[in-house]
C-alpha cells in the first residue's frame, strides 16, 4: 500500500514538475520541430525505380539426353541460380560499366583527384543501387537517384548487363574448352582419313573383307584354267594383309562411334562458347518513378522533435537532481 502511494507521489511529482517546465520544453521542441523542418528540405530528393529479374535455371542448349536432365532454358532458377546471380549484380564488372555509362562520379560529386574517391564511390554506389533476393526466388534491383529518368533507366541497364558479364566469364572458360576439343575433333578426323587411305590402297590390291575372303577358295576351285592365276594372287594378297585389313576396319568402326561422341561434344563446345545466351526472365522493367522515395520528410521532422523532447526531459531532470544533491551536500 505505501509503495503503490510512494509511486503515485512520485508521478504527481514529475507532472509538477514537467509542467513547471512546460514553456522550456515545448520552446526547445518548437525549435527542433522548426530544425527537422529546415533540415528535411535541405535533404537531396531521391526518386526510385525497381526491375524484378528471375534467374534462369540453365542457360545452355543441350545436344546429351542426359545432360541437364533436370533443368531446361524455360525453367526458372531457384535458391543457388539467385545467389549467384546476386553476386554477378554486385561484381565490380557490373559496377564499372554503370559508373561508366553514366558518369556516377560527378552524379556522385566525387572529386576525381580525391584519393579515397573509390572508396567513396564504392560507399555511395551501394547507398544509391541495392539488390534483394525475394522469398519468391526472384531478385529486385532498387536504384534511388536525384533524376526519376535515370534511376530507371540505371536499373534498366543492369539488368541488360547480367547477360552481358555472365556470358564474358562463361566464355573465359568455355573457349579453352571448345578449342580443346576442337584438336581432339581434327586429329580423330585425320586418323580416320588414313586409315581409310589405308584401306583404300589394301583394296587396290584386291584385299577384301572376311566374307569375300572366304569365297575366293571356292572361286579358285570352280575357275577357269586362265583365271586361275588371277585369283591365286589374290588369294596371296588376302593371306598376306587380310589380317591387316581387318584390323583396319574394326578401327575404322570403333573411330565412327568414337567421332559420333567427339562431334557431339565438339558442337556442345562450339554453342557454349560462341553463343550468346539469355541467363534471367525479365518479369518487371524499371520506369521512372512519379512520387520521391527518400526523405520522408515527416518522419524526419518526428524523429528530431520527439528526440528533442525527450532529451530536454532527461537534461532538465538530471540537472534538478544534481541541484538537490548540491543542497543536500
Amino acid at each position: 500500500m505505501e509503495k503503490t502511494e510512494t509511486n503515485n507521489s512520485g508521478a504527481q511529482d514529475l507532472l509538477i514538475f514537467l509542467w513547471a517546465k512546460r514553456k522550456v520544453i515545448i520552446g526547445i521542441s518548437a525549435v527542433a520541430f522548426v530544425i527537422g523542418i529546415v533540415v528535411s528540405l535541405m535533404m537531396t530528393v531521391l526518386y526510385q525505380s525497381t526491375a524484378i529479374v528471375f534467374p534462369a535455371a540453365t542457360s545452355t542448349v543441350s545436344f546429351s539426353e542426359q545432360r541437364n536432365a533436370k533443368a531446361n532454358a524455360m525453367d526458372f532458377g531457384e535458391e543457388e541460380q539467385a545467389e549467384q546471380l546476386i553476386q554477378i549484380l554486385q561484381s565490380s564488372k557490373i559496377r564499372n560499366k554503370i559508373v561508366e555509362r553514366f558518369n556516377l562520379m560527378e552524379v556522385y560529386e566525387i572529386d576525381q583527384d580525391d584519393p579515397n574517391r573509390y572508396f567513396k564511390l564504392g560507399k555511395a554506389y551501394e547507398q544509391h543501387i541495392a539488390f534483394e533476393r525475394t522469398r519468391y526466388g526472384s531478385i529486385l534491383i532498387d536504384v534511388l537517384d536525384e533524376q526519376p529518368e535515370r534511376a530507371a533507366n540505371i536499373a534498366n541497364k543492369i539488368v541488360d548487363l547480367i547477360d552481358t558479364v555472365k556470358n564474358d566469364l562463361i566464355k573465359e572458360r568455355t573457349i579453352p574448352a571448345y578449342e580443346v576439343n576442337k584438336r581432339k575433333l581434327d586429329k580423330l578426323n585425320e586418323s580416320q582419313r588414313e586409315l581409310i587411305a589405308e584401306m583404300d590402297s589394301l583394296a587396290a590390291m584386291g584385299v577384301v573383307g572376311p566374307e569375300a575372303r572366304a569365297n575366293l577358295f571356292s572361286a579358285l576351285n570352280e575357275s577357269r584354267p586362265e583365271d586361275r592365276e588371277f585369283f591365286r594372287k589374290q588369294i596371296e594378297v588376302n593371306v598376306k594383309y587380310g589380317s591387316r585389313y581387318d584390323a583396319l576396319a574394326d578401327l575404322r568402326e570403333f573411330r565412327i562411334e568414337k567421332l559420333t561422341d567427339q562431334e557431339v561434344s565438339y558442337e556442345q563446345a562450339e554453342s557454349d562458347a560462341y553463343e550468346n545466351f539469355t541467363h534471367k526472365f525479365v518479369v518487371e522493367s524499371a520506369v521512372p518513378a512519379d512520387k520521391k522515395a527518400k526523405p520522408k520528410r515527416s518522419i524526419i521532422v518526428l524523429l528530431i522533435t520527439f528526440s528533442a523532447f525527450v532529451l530536454t526531459i532527461f537534461y532538465l531532470l538530471v540537472a534538478e537532481k544534481i541541484k538537490e544533491l548540491k543542497k543536500v551536500a
